[in-house]
């Protein structure tokens, strides 16, 4: 049974594994690469170091690198193994038609935006407004984050209340532009109302970062009788950011085969959207988690 102090809620978001398009400077937002087999390699750590934390369900992003990490952490877990959903709100933000094209660090000078798309040039946007032609800005993704939160998230939460439990856990598996306005989008339901704000970027392939949601006033075994439009104050809480001990043995395999996409017919072989500049063709060594990726989501890009 739950301790009294257990917050009503707890919400692990996760990234997902190292995908084959992470490994290379490009745009990745819908395109549905998989995981390599060192991304696999990384969700399958990821699930062994999870295993003793009872999920009471798991949510999951469509795309493949996302999903295949969800199911990872729920084949980890005891009997009776959590349901899994997949929704369609946890997808990575769209980059449109830049969506598989080459991210540059710089724009062009004397070239407009639109410019810079009609030659193919895919340039990193510093605005959270700013989109690709047929995608979405970051205000956007916030937007889509808001509901998934509304749809995913607070009906646990007001279950819980109403039937007297405390100590409910669930996992949510996506993307890290995703999971970075998933974060505040959960925070600023706090009895506060405070935007934690761009906090919540550069995160590890499978790393999970946590966050507690406590009702006011509940108890365990104690329901809590409200109406929809009254509910009671919620106290929320991040307690852990981009945890990712469980990398620590995590080494990828030689000779090309870590880097190639994962099959799951072959089960015998077994980002923090983080790298610098690709420099020629040689495979950068990278810092185990860290990987090329969406320029978007580098730690030092100032978004505004």
């Amino acid at each position: 049974m739950p301790s009294e102090s257990a917050p009503t809620l707890t919400v692990t978001f996760i990234r997902h594994g190292e995908s084959t398009d992470n490994l290379q400077n490009v745009w990745a937002g819908w395109k549905d690469a998989p995981l390599s087999n060192h991304g696999m390699n990384q969700a399958r750590a990821l699930g062994q170091s999870l295993a003793k934390t009872r999920f009471a369900a798991i949510y999951a992003s469509p795309l493949k690198r996302a999903l295949w990490t969800g199911q990872a952490v729920q084949e980890a877990q005891p009997n009776p193994m959590p349901p899994l959903e997949i929704s369609p709100l946890l997808r990575e933000q769209h980059w449109g038609v830049a969506e598989g094209h080459a991210w540059s660090w710089q724009s062009t000078a004397g070239l407009s935006l639109e410019e810079h798309f009609a030659n193919g040039i895919y340039p990193v946007l510093l605005e959270r407004w700013q989109k690709f032609p047929e995608g979405e800005s970051l205000d956007d993704l916030y937007r889509r984050a808001q509901q998934a939160i509304k749809e995913l998230v607070m009906p646990h939460v007001w279950r819980a209340a109403r039937e007297g439990k405390k100590g409910v856990h669930i996992a949510i598996a996506s993307h890290g532009l995703c999971i970075s306005e998933l974060v505040p989008a959960l925070v600023v339901k706090d009895e506060s109302g405070v935007h934690p704000g761009d906090k919540y970027r550069g995160l590890h392939n499978t790393a999970w970062t946590r966050v507690t949601v406590d009702v006011k006033g509940a108890k365990e075994g104690e329901p809590l009788n409200f109406a929809e439009s009254d509910p009671p104050k919620l106290q929320v809480r991040v307690t852990d950011v981009n945890r990712h001990e469980h990398l620590a043995n995590v080494t990828r395999q030689k000779g090309g085969i870590g880097r190639a996409g994962y099959d799951p017919k072959q089960r015998d072989i077994r980002a923090f959207f983080g790298g610098g500049k690709p420099q020629g063709t040689a495979a950068p060594e990278v810092e185990e988690g860290r990987s090329e990726s969406n320029a978007r989501d580098e730690a030092n890009v100032d978004i505004h």
